[in-house]
This record gives C-alpha cells, sequence and structure tokens, in this order.
C-alpha cells in the first residue's frame, strides 16, 4: 500500500523537477544577462521562489487527499478550507510580489510609456474575463481544486462556459497574463522575467501534476 501511494504520488514529477531545473537555469541567466541589483535581486528570487513553494504545496495536498484522503482523515471538514487558505495566500503572495519587484526595477525596459500602458490594457481584458467565467461559471472553490477533495466530483460536466468556451485551461492561458501586468506597468524587466518563469512554470504543473490527476478523477486526459 505504501508503494502503491508513493507511486501515485510521485507521477509525473522526474517531468516537474525536469522543467524546474531548466527553467531555473533560464531564470539565473537572465539575472546574469540583467545584472540586477542585489535589492532587485532579492524580490526577483523571492517571487520565484514563492511561486515554486505555491506549486510543491498544490501537488503535495492534491496527491495525498487524491490517493488516501489523508488530509480528510487528520483534519475532517477542514481539510479543504484548511488547504484552500494556504491556496490562496500563496497564490496573493506569489502575484503580489511582482508589484514591488516591478516597481523597484522601474524603467531597465527600454519602451515608450504609451506602448506599455496599451499593452497593460490589452492583456487586462482576458484576465478580468477570466476572473468573471471563473466567478460565474467555474466557481473559486472548483478552480483552487475541490476535486481532489470530492469524491463524486467525475459526475461534474468540464466547463464549456465563459472563456472555457474558447480554451480548455483559460485560467492557465490567460488568467497568468496577470503576472504581466506589473512589469509592463512600471516597465521592468526583472519583473517580466520572473512573469515568463510563473507563465511557464504553471505549464509544468499542469502537465507533470494536474493532468494525470484529471485522468484519475475525470477517467480521461485533456
Amino acid at each position: 500500500m505504501t508503494r502503491v501511494l508513493s507511486r501515485r504520488l510521485f507521477e509525473g514529477q522526474a517531468l516537474h523537477t525536469l522543467g524546474l531545473t531548466a527553467l531555473l537555469a533560464l531564470a539565473y541567466g537572465a539575472a546574469g544577462l540583467l545584472d540586477l541589483t542585489d535589492r532587485v535581486a532579492a524580490w526577483y528570487w523571492g517571487a520565484i521562489g514563492v511561486a515554486v513553494f505555491h506549486q510543491v504545496y498544490v501537488w503535495l495536498c492534491w496527491r495525498s487527499e487524491l490517493h488516501g484522503r489523508h488530509l480528510t482523515r487528520l483534519l475532517g471538514r477542514g481539510a479543504f478550507p484548511v488547504y484552500a487558505v494556504g491556496f490562496v495566500t500563496l497564490v496573493l503572495v506569489r502575484f503580489g510580489v511582482l508589484f514591488p519587484l516591478a516597481a523597484i526595477d522601474r524603467e531597465s525596459l527600454s519602451l515608450p510609456t504609451t506602448v506599455r500602458e496599451i499593452a497593460v490594457g490589452v492583456l487586462a481584458i482576458p484576465v478580468i474575463y477570466v476572473f468573471y467565467s471563473v466567478l460565474r461559471y467555474f466557481t473559486f472553490p472548483r478552480a483552487f481544486g475541490n476535486d481532489h477533495f470530492l469524491p463524486d466530483a467525475a459526475a461534474r460536466p468540464f466547463e464549456r462556459r465563459g472563456i472555457f468556451r474558447y480554451a480548455d485551461n483559460a485560467m492557465y492561458t490567460y488568467g497568468f497574463l496577470f503576472a504581466w501586468l506589473p512589469g509592463l506597468w512600471w516597465g521592468s524587466l526583472a519583473a517580466l522575467a520572473a512573469a515568463a518563469f510563473n507563465h511557464a512554470y504553471i505549464w509544468v504543473h499542469y502537465y507533470a501534476t494536474e493532468r494525470p490527476d484529471i485522468a484519475v478523477i475525470y477517467g480521461r486526459r485533456t
């Protein structure tokens, strides 16, 4: 039983490790090219560190609950609420840290202010639509991963309304465009590099962790 749980827990995590290693190498190379000051570098690596901690947290919680109900056994009805508090906190910190990073590193991007503001406005449209679609159709508990906690989750249909009619995984495709907004608004290359790491790394999470879980919960891959 322990061997089976271990195998299921670590399914796809070789891909996760490989993807994370490659992205960290790219992030290190970007930091060298940008020649960051100590203060900017601290915020830059903080932004990357929070992203890694967040996705490892989700992996451990999702897999331990999906393959053994270990959080429910430990916390009972409080399992999902406790997990959700941690999830939301990490999401807020993950995106929030990009703002001071961008503000400290402002104007390192040689791009006219008007162009940057237009880019922010264009990217904000799908971001707002994602937020609306999650609020109106998908629900935030489901976005947090409550299907890992609900035994009857497989009976729920995949969401095809709102922005989800255009992309199966709209939250990662369009929602993570939010990470690019601070860097564009303040013209920060360091914040844009951190945003690129965040956006790429969430797809590592999808293929290494979420997609295998979907196959277990819903009985098919997507």
